[in-house]
């Protein structure tokens, strides 16, 4: 997996002259420890550059926007800390004037009711709805600790922080993303069909290829190419590959070479893949092995090309920076209404089994034959933490809109094929009722990890799509 993402914050500490002003020196200086304790950079004015280094007048927030623009490439996000009231105009005229268009959240500090004097008392408990108000007026959208008040070194405000990295990583990876769909549709999928043109409303965009092309680039492949034998290196060292044939390894590891090198030279960072049957039938083997190396290095890959699957899939790789799965909501689990079976056929990312192994593709073997079905990646999900989510086009509305929620992978028994797992989700039955009454596919993506609240905020918040958070808080 790749290695996590150092995370940049752009930080206007709020000051209001007739509060202590001591409070913006210390609450700058604290909040600076706590962004690098939590491996961050801060960006900051100095206080030779303005009082203490916070922002109050219009000339301060001139020049904290003008650090801001300076960095503008490495903030993620904006931090508002208020020590003391905080002026709010000089808040908003700081981030309004970066031109920075990026999640802020606003952090307050807590007075202590034994040090309510003139000399010691913050009142940041008011300033920040003053802060809120005028960001509001501003058209700026921002995000609000768990707690209205919270210290900087608190372990809430700690929690909040990474949560709002994710919200962060999640806004900051979608923002002119690529997705290269391979293949067309499957015929029999009308259910993963989508609108590209309100993908793009949103500054994602879809370069889509045949899989003629792909299957032409391989053709001219030889066996001895470089790409080929490292990819071929890659498979051997990823799952066992015990009883594969020989020949469909190496089909598999040019199918690899092609996908990667189509991938750089579009400049696509996901994609969605038309796996069956046109792959088996007219290639010989299934791309599953290949996508679930791809998701398992954080580059999602989503079968059937489910475009907008791939799309929920890398939002939650981007909060967790842990690999995402596309599963099916698949059958029930016996009695109980609050667990499921999530499976799928499967390309699966190693990250989500217990243990991995290359096998065939029971599902349409019986159709293509065994020989052609060669590849994929199968295993019984791990137990854990999971989130999910799905985001799609509505076409009718033209908006972008989906779910999120959180549950766990279950050690419950469960005899199978292909990749599969017990989830265990709370008031399951509600939320079946919620995909099937507003149309959502059955497709889903996962993670193991709790990011759902991230994913939510950020699809609200900052994307402006429509989200429903399971259980509604």
């Amino acid at each position: 997996m790749a290695a996590q993402r150092k995370m940049t914050f752009g930080v206007v500490v709020g000051n209001r002259g007739f509060f202590p002003d001591h409070l913006a020196k210390t609450g700058r200086e604290e909040i600076i420890a706590v962004v690098e304790k939590a491996g961050a950079k801060p960006v900051v004015l100095g206080p030779e550059e303005s009082k203490y280094g916070a922002v109050e007048t219009y000339a301060e927030s001139q020049r904290c926007a003008e650090l801001f623009k300076k960095h503008a490439d490495e903030i993620d996000g904006i931090l508002v800390t208020l020590p003391n009231f905080g002026e709010e105009r000089g808040i908003v005229d700081a981030i309004r004037l970066s031109g920075l268009k990026v999640p802020v959240l606003v952090q307050a500090t807590p007075d202590r009711s034994d040090a309510m004097t003139i000399a010691t008392r913050r009142d940041s408990f008011c300033g920040k709805m003053s802060a809120c108000n005028n960001m509001m007026q501003y058209g700026i959208a921002y995000s609000l600790t768990t707690l209205h008040t919270e210290a900087p070194n608190s372990a809430e405000f700690k929690a909040d922080l990474e949560w709002f990295s994710q919200v962060c990583r999640i806004v900051k990876g979608l923002k002119n993303v690529k997705i290269g769909a391979i293949g067309a549709r499957p015929a029999a999928f009308n259910t993963v069909r989508y609108s590209e043109r309100i993908l793009e409303t949103a500054g994602i965009s879809v370069e889509p290829i045949d899989l003629s092309e792909i299957f032409g680039r391989i053709n001219r492949m030889k066996d001895n190419d470089d790409a080929a034998q490292e990819k071929l290196k890659a498979i051997k060292g990823y799952v066992s590959t015990q009883g594969i044939p020989d020949a469909a390894l190496m089909k598999m590891a040019k199918l690899g070479a092609v996908i990667d090198g189509w991938m750089k030279q579009t400049n696509c960072t996901i994609s969605a893949v038309q796996c069956w049957t046109s792959m088996e039938e007219f290639f010989g083997v299934v791309p599953c092995t290949v996508m679930s190396m791809m998701s398992n290095n954080l580059i999602p890959s989503a079968c059937e090309v489910d475009v907008p699957g791939v799309l929920s899939m890398y939002m939650m790789a981007l909060a967790s920076e842990t690999p995402s799965a596309l599963l099916d909501w698949n059958n029930n689990y016996g009695n109980d209404p609050n667990k499921c079976v999530c499976f799928h056929c499967s390309n699966l990312p190693k990250h989500f089994f217990k243990e991995a192994k290359m096998d065939y593709q029971e599902i349409i073997a019986g159709t293509v034959g065994k020989e052609n079905t060669f590849g994929t990646c199968v295993g019984r999900v791990k137990s854990g933490a999971m989130s999910y989510a799905r985001y799609s086009t509505d076409d009718r509305r033209g908006v972008i809109r989906g779910y999120t929620g959180a549950g766990r992978f279950t050690d419950d028994p469960l005899e199978t094929f292909g990749g599969a797992g017990v989830a265990e989700i709370p008031e399951l039955q509600k939320l079946l009722k919620y995909i099937c009454t507003n149309g959502f596919e059955h497709h889903v993506a996962a993670n193991f990890s709790e990011v759902s609240k991230a994913v939510h905020e950020a699809a609200v918040r900052y994307l402006g799509w429509e989200s429903h958070y399971h259980p509604e808080d």
